[in-house]
């Protein structure tokens, strides 16, 4: 049986956007103690009184809690829950001291004076015009949210999203949502189909509508590129369609035949002959995708077929030139690159560290340099470009702000129309430029210009869809140079060494030089709660210690996983706690945040300048204005809290994530229970991460299971085909 329960929230303990439940501390009359209340609570805020249904329960760890199955919200009536409601940052230019002496001020008529009067709040020490105005659009804007929530709710949706709906769609949410919720997985980054298809269930959608299998088909692709696909197959993708949406072939088959026509997808048939026997080779492409692969092919082959810009110069006679310049002599493969750069159009030079890409950059460039030319260096992350600068000497730009992006122009401003202005572009990193990128790239390089692609191809392959520099190198369109000598002062790092050795399938050695200070080391342990111990003890003191690291700026934790013991979710809460562990903070979806904490963008904003992967530190928590400031390489940043589900601690993060960045020191744990995600490619990524230490932590039968598993997961892309036919 349900019982009745009324009681004001004194404090959040847990919020989960993902799905809403809540867990709270609530005062309940005539009782001593706080109660805890769990459930799916529509925003709560402290200071909120609560009309609840539901069941007292004993949980087996936790003890007794409430179980909501239903409640209502009403605004508090006493002055203490005015001011908790007040001062837990639900309001904009109100902070836990303006709350206090807006109620001293005006006491249990204080919400009603925000409300109806909010002139007079004039009268309290320190809010001028401009803070009344701030309070007034806020006020206003939790009313309207509050109601968005409360009918999001009745669809058993999760309160943290209804904030970013009621921003994208303002007044017009609950319209939009009753019409078409499946527009929100479109729309609205974080929720997906899943959410979107709840709620229409709820408002009556039947599970064979049109509008529920044509978002079904764009949802089920968008997660296959999230994979790293291009495109897919038509009939594994109707399999897929089919399990996920638990529908009919036929409406899958129509609902394919309309996002066609609506020119969301792109159905490219690549059957030869067509009889009985043959397979259907159709390939099914999100149309941007399909766009962009198909302008790779296009201008990288515009690019190959243009003359130069820059006059025909004696290419024996400027390598022997450069090596005198710079004092250096280059080896053969080396010679071959620079020779490559100065004849060909487009190049690409691969290899892995301490195989001399960067001497390579520095010959050419001094050539270029000589010939009064203009040149440009790019990467696709800040801090890839930021090594680049330091290792040539020249200005590197990541390619956004080479390519000028703007939000308020709504895209790049320098594409085929607006070309960028030079006759060598350089781009290094480049095995992590997905297809979407390298064709905004290709789009503005002019035809003329000189184009050399720098990277590792052995490397993980982007986090976006696409294998570009995997493809282009396979298709045979353009020269290629492969880069396999380690030069002596390389030879001298066991990172470097040890980094090839695992290329090439084998173990790394593990044994200590007595001669050297060493700098790759296995710390063998099996149990993950002892390999979580010495991780924790590593970073806080045996690596600062011995080698002289900070713990913060210079160490960081690389790891397969997102979840289990030594996965990236629990390593950052327990290094948070362990290297920064301060009382202050704020909690956003489950998260915890504090002044100091090292974190990371997951999503590329645009409007802010800061990309997925981009690692910052919180510098300011301002709960009145509900902002935190993030420096991102020495420029702040303002976050709304509204926005903070795009950062996430980064004391740990995958390997995928570390893609383009370069740290003092690494420690990788590697366990068995990972077995599913070791592979050759993500440990030789993970080491090449490393300047001066590695320290892995787990088993050597780990390490040696994924050094053997050189199966990469197959990416569907076209683009191999389209160069080379």
């Amino acid at each position: 049986m349900l019982t009745q329960l009324q009681g004001q929230i004194e404090r959040i303990t847990y919020v989960n956007q993902e799905n809403g439940f809540t867990i709270a501390k609530v005062r309940i009359r005539g009782r001593r103690q706080l109660a805890t209340v769990v459930g799916n609570l529509a925003s709560p805020t402290p200071g909120e009184v609560l009309s609840m249904q539901g069941e007292w329960v004993k949980h087996p760890r936790f003890g007794e809690q409430f179980k909501v199955s239903h409640f209502e919200s009403q605004a508090p009536s006493s002055i203490y829950g005015i001011q908790k409601y007040l001062g837990s940052g639900l309001i904009r230019g109100i902070g836990p001291v303006m709350a206090e002496r807006i109620v001293e001020k005006f006491g249990k008529d204080t919400l009603d004076m925000i409300e109806n009067k909010p002139q007079k709040l004039s009268q309290v020490p320190g809010v001028g015009k401009k803070r009344i105005e701030m309070i007034k659009i806020a006020w206003e804007e939790q009313r309207d949210i509050r109601e968005v929530m409360l009918f999001l709710q009745s669809q058993g949706v999760s309160s943290g999203y209804a904030t970013k709906i009621f921003k994208q769609y303002g007044s017009q949410s609950i319209t939009v949502v009753q019409e078409n919720p499946y527009r929100l997985a479109l729309d609205i980054f974080g929720i997906g189909f899943i959410i979107a298809d709840s709620i229409a269930e709820k408002l009556g959608f039947s599970k064979d509508s049109e509008l529920r299998a044509e978002a079904g088909i764009l949802y089920v692709l968008n997660k296959l590129t999230e994979e790293g696909h291009i495109y897919f197959p038509y009939e594994s993708l109707l399999e897929k369609c089919q399990s996920v949406l638990d529908a009919n072939r036929e409406v899958i088959v129509k609902a394919f035949a309309s996002v066609v026509e609506e020119k969301r997808i792109v159905i490219e048939d690549t059957n030869l002959e067509v009889d009985e026997f043959t397979p259907n080779q159709k390939e099914v492409y999100l149309t941007t995708l399909h766009h962009c692969e198909v302008g790779i092919a296009h201008n990288l082959r515009v690019l190959t077929s243009t003359a130069k810009s820059i006059r025909k110069i004696d290419t024996h006679k400027a390598i022997d030139w450069v090596q005198t310049q710079l004092a250096i002599t280059l080896a053969g493969r080396q010679i071959q690159a620079v020779n490559s750069a100065l004849e060909d159009k487009v190049m690409v030079i691969t290899g892995g560290p301490g195989t001399g890409k960067t001497t390579i950059i520095n010959a050419i460039l001094k050539i270029f340099e000589k010939l009064q030319v203009q040149i440009m260096l790019a990467a696709p992350t800040g801090r890839a470009a930021k090594r680049m600068r330091e290792a040539t000497g020249h200005q590197a730009k990541t390619i956004h702000r080479m390519l000028k992006y703007s939000v308020q122009k709504g895209g790049f401003q320098k594409n085929e129309i607006n070309p960028l202005k030079c006759d060598l572009l350089i781009v290094d990193e480049a095995s992590m430029i997905d297809s979407v990128l390298m064709h905004h790239v290709l789009k503005a390089v002019p035809p003329q210009a000189t184009f050399v692609m720098v990277g590792d191809i052995n490397q993980l392959p982007s986090v976006g869809p696409g294998n570009v520099l995997k493809d282009i190198i396979a298709s045979g369109a353009v020269p290629v140079v492969e880069l396999t000598e380690i030069f002596r002062q390389a030879q001298e790092s066991s990172i470097v060494v040890n980094a090839h050795r695992i290329n090439r399938g084998q173990l790394p050695k593990l044994e200590p030089d007595r001669q050297q200070l060493e700098d790759f080391f296995l710390v063998e342990q099996e149990d993950p709660e002892e390999v979580l111990r010495i991780i924790l003890e590593l970073i806080k003191e045996r690596i600062p210690k011995r080698f002289g690291l900070d713990p913060l700026k210079d160490i960081q934790v690389l790891t397969p996983m997102h979840r289990g013991i030594v996965g990236s979710e629990n390593l950052n809460l327990e290094l948070q706690n362990a290297l920064n562990p301060r009382p202050d903070g704020i909690t956003r979806g489950g998260r915890s945040f504090r002044v100091n904490d090292k974190v990371m963008q997951t999503k590329n904003n645009y409007e802010k300048g800061i990309f997925n992967g981009d690692i910052g530190r919180i510098t300011r928590i301002n709960p009145e204005s509900q902002q935190t400031h993030i420096a991102f390489d020495n420029r702040e940043v303002l976050c709304e809290h509204s926005e903070l589900d795009e950062i996430v601690l980064a004391y740990a993060i995958s390997v995928h994530k570390s893609q383009g960045s370069e740290y003092p020191a690494v420690v990788f744990p590697i366990l068995m229970q990972h077995y599913l995600l070791l592979q050759r490619n993500l440990i030789y990524t993970g080491i090449t991460r490393a300047k001066t230490l590695v320290v892995m932590v787990g088993t050597k039968k780990a390490l040696s299971t994924g050094i053997k598993n050189d199966k990469t997961r197959k990416r569907y892309t076209s683009l191999q085909r389209r160069l080379a036919g």
